[in-house]
């Protein structure tokens, strides 16, 4: 298992979510975004000049911050199972 930021997945690429780097607020945010441990995300794409970071979750689009996005830990899934 390779485990990694989110912020370093490559486009296009599928990975499951192990847990969050930070404080109870942003585990917070981030559960009211959709974004939880245990669920596969897909890296769509990254905006131009250190904007936010587009992900697919469940079928649903969310874009979050590239600090946030350092802030998750996930793991590379060998399938690319879209499911949680």
């Amino acid at each position: 298992m390779i485990e990694k930021q989110l912020l370093e997945v490559s486009i296009g690429q599928t990975v499951q979510v192990i847990s969050f780097n930070g404080g109870e607020t942003l585990e917070n945010k981030l559960r009211q975004l959709g974004l939880l441990p245990g669920y596969y995300v897909r890296m769509v794409r990254r905006a131009p000049f250190g904007g936010p970071v587009l992900l697919e979750i469940d079928g649903r689009s969310i874009a979050i911050g590239r600090g946030i996005a350092a802030k998750i830990q996930v793991k590379e899934t060998k399938d690319g199972c879209d499911s949680h």
